[in-house]
């Protein structure tokens, strides 16, 4: 499909009805997200660095943290669409974040008093990760519900560019408070983007439907089988948790290792880690401005699979990386798997929100995320523990092919056959 602005690069996506840049409730929601997007980009190299330089901890040490992180996903994801469904979930996030604030506030204030150790990093990734999985399933399953059906596309796109240019600015600021005030100091500046974003929530206007009036005898186990039912149910819905499933495993395994891999092997600085890990970002952040013109242009639906087969194959470029010049290949890799990953994440989440009825939303968020995200700690665990037997590099290289061959599941799927996304699904039942 052609139009106008063929020769514009990466125009903005067109839609009916009124710019999502008018719409106050949205914008107080992007904007409060996209300073806690920020400030979760420098813990995530802020938090790795205290284990490694202030704590030295080991290559398994390092991997079970990130591990520690993820790991609420895979334990109380279902239940946690559950009991969101049930609940406004404005409030829900606004919980969530006070809750983080603390959370995350209490790694320099440990720092400070000379008391941090690894058993308190374990716990702190541990409870902070439960707080995102009930803020995540929230937050996907809200953002329908300030918007047109229409706008899906645009909305997710922009709520993905603020997610890479967190990674791009995140780091690079990360590294630069790491540089200045130390690893555990760093972190404050998270705890207080926590405090940003629940001004932002709690200045929203709109007020959602009233959650569905439980039915006599239904069980929070019953509820979870019903979003289970529908989403491995789905012809589509189950190959693409499947493909997003398995890059994360992969993923996971690159992300224990890259902080090790930099600094260890390439012999990256901790003050220029950031810089380095920020130049990946900028493929996010690309592909999240290009997303909406490149389904236009591809299709909608055949985008999910061409961005994970076609877009991402040369990401493998990252284990070529060596120290001097050649680490510049590593933000190149990761740039082209974060272009394809923003690409596939922001098409395929405007897919399920397409299918899914509005009373199923959450559950389907909890139950794609339960599997997708399950899947992380697992590549946290195999990557300390292979990076250990085999070597960082060849872990390295397993991750990132592997990540790639995740898109087969979707390019097998009926996707292969459709060009766009299905109109909205309506409600089934009160």
């Amino acid at each position: 499909m052609t139009d106008a602005t063929d020769d514009l690069p990466c125009a903005e996506p067109e839609f009916v009805g009124p710019s999502l840049w008018r719409q106050r409730d949205f914008m107080l929601l992007w904007g409060g997200q996209t300073v806690s997007e920020m400030g979760s980009a420098v813990t995530e190299i802020a938090l790795p660095l205290v284990a490694v330089v202030a704590l030295q901890a080991s290559t398994f040490e390092v991997g079970l943290l990130t591990a520690a992180a993820t790991a609420a996903f895979a334990v109380i994801a279902l239940p946690a669409g559950a009991l969101v469904d049930r609940r406004s979930k404005r409030s829900v996030m606004i919980v969530c974040n006070v809750l983080r604030l603390l959370i995350i506030g209490s790694v320099p204030v440990a720092a400070a008093f000379g008391d941090l150790t690894m058993t308190q990093l374990y716990v702190v990734a541990a409870t902070a990760g439960v707080c995102t999985v009930f803020f995540d399933v929230s937050y996907q399953s809200y953002v329908p519900s300030l918007i047109r059906a229409e706008q899906r596309m645009d909305a997710n796109g922009k709520l993905g560019t603020t997610q890479a240019f967190a990674l791009l600015g995140g780091p690079g600021l990360g590294g630069g408070l790491v540089a200045v005030f130390g690893a555990a100091a760093a972190m404050t500046a998270d705890a207080v983007s926590y405090l940003v974003s629940v001004v932002s929530i709690s200045g929203i206007r709109a007020r959602e439907e009233p959650p569905a009036v439980r039915q006599t005898g239904e069980t929070l186990r019953g509820r979870i089988a019903e979003g289970l039912r529908f989403v491995f149910g789905h012809e589509v819905l189950r190959w693409i948790v499947a493909c997003t499933a398995t890059a994360n495993l992969f993923g996971g395994m690159g992300s224990a290792l890259a902080t090790i891999f930099l600094v260890r092997e390439l012999h990256v600085r901790p003050g220029l880690l950031g810089l380095v890990m920020a130049g990946a970002a900028v493929g996010g952040v690309a592909g999240g401005a290009c997303a909406g013109r490149l389904a236009r242009r591809i299709g909608s639906a055949r985008v999910i699979w061409v961005s994970m087969l076609v877009f991402s194959a040369p990401q493998v470029v990252a284990a070529t990386a060596r120290p001097g010049w050649g680490v510049l290949l590593f933000p190149l890799g990761w740039g082209i798997e974060y272009f394809a990953g923003m690409v596939y994440n922001i098409a395929q989440l405007s897919y399920r929100q397409s299918v899914t009825p509005p009373e199923l939303m959450g559950r389907m968020n909890a139950a794609v995320r339960w599997v997708v995200w399950g899947t992380l700690p697992l590549g946290g665990v195999l990557g300390g523990v292979l990076g250990t037997q085999i070597g960082v590099r060849p872990t390295l290289w397993l991750a990132f092919t592997g990540s790639w061959a995740a898109g087969w599941f979707v390019f097998l799927s009926p996707l292969r056959r459709m060009r766009d996304v299905p109109a909205p699904a309506a409600a089934t039942h009160a």
